[in-house]
């Protein structure tokens, strides 16, 4: 293969991570944060409002993939519960709220958040040698925050998250934007995931070549696509790209 980039998937390629976006206790945490803004909603309220509001963004998307935004849905929620309390508070509090509220809920419904791995290793050893990008669903309220924390953040030039765009994998431009963003072509750009619909079905709607990181997470199957290779362990990269 003639490769002069590589792209990679977050969650589930490169980061273990797990959350539980049902939690109760997450709710009960965001209700008591809510009381200090003047809105008092039980658990199950908040619960069901934040679903709800989230359905409804999706369902007013005109996107065939549509991204869902968290800051939004809280906004929204904020909006429609405030009392005359909430409506007096200072503006800027009011104005930063919805993304606190976001970063709470990502934090306190989340389980786990490591690298897999040798995935460290691994990017020390292209790092310098190709350009890299990031191609991941999330939201940016938490995922480059996230990508900080495992202390891989600065090893990438574009960091394309869908939640800035509306749209979420496999919708092409996701993709496109992190071959524009290294300016390299489709055909010599590597994309490593670990979803076969989102991952590889979408990389190769623009002709990149693919590798299947083989983790317990992610759609192993999707009609007739098949991974130019699959890895079960990140340090066989190195191998393929010939490092």
């Amino acid at each position: 293969m003639d490769i002069r980039a590589i792209a990679f998937d977050v969650n589930g390629t490169l980061v273990n991570i797990r959350t539980d976006e049902h939690l109760d206790e997450a709710f009960r945490t965001i209700g008591h944060l809510l009381t200090y803004q003047g809105i008092d909603l039980r658990r199950h309220e908040v619960r069901d409002l934040y679903f709800a509001i989230l359905k409804r963004q999706q369902r007013g998307s005109a996107e065939k993939y549509p991204e869902f935004d968290s800051v939004g849905v809280w906004r929204t929620l904020v909006e429609e519960t405030a009392t005359d309390y909430t409506r007096a508070l200072p503006p800027e509090k009011l104005a930063q709220l919805p993304g606190l509220l976001a970063e709470t809920y990502r934090g306190a419904t989340r389980r786990r958040l490591k690298l897999y791995p040798h995935v460290r290793t691994v990017l020390q050893g292209i790092h310098g040698g190709l350009p890299m990008a990031i191609v991941t669903d999330g939201q940016s309220s938490y995922a480059r925050g996230e990508l900080h924390k495992v202390g891989i953040a600065g090893y990438f030039g574009p960091i394309v998250v869908s939640g800035d765009h509306g749209y979420r994998k496999p919708d092409p431009r996701l993709f496109q934007l992190a071959l524009s963003g290294m300016g390299v072509a489709a055909e010599h750009t590597l994309y490593v995931g670990n979803d076969m619909h989102r991952d590889v079905y979408g990389a190769q709607q623009l002709g990149m070549k693919t590798v299947m990181f083989a983790s317990d997470q992610g759609t192993k199957s999707y009609r007739h696509c098949v991974p130019d290779h699959t890895i079960h362990d990140h340090r066989e990269l190195l191998g393929l790209l010939g490092l």
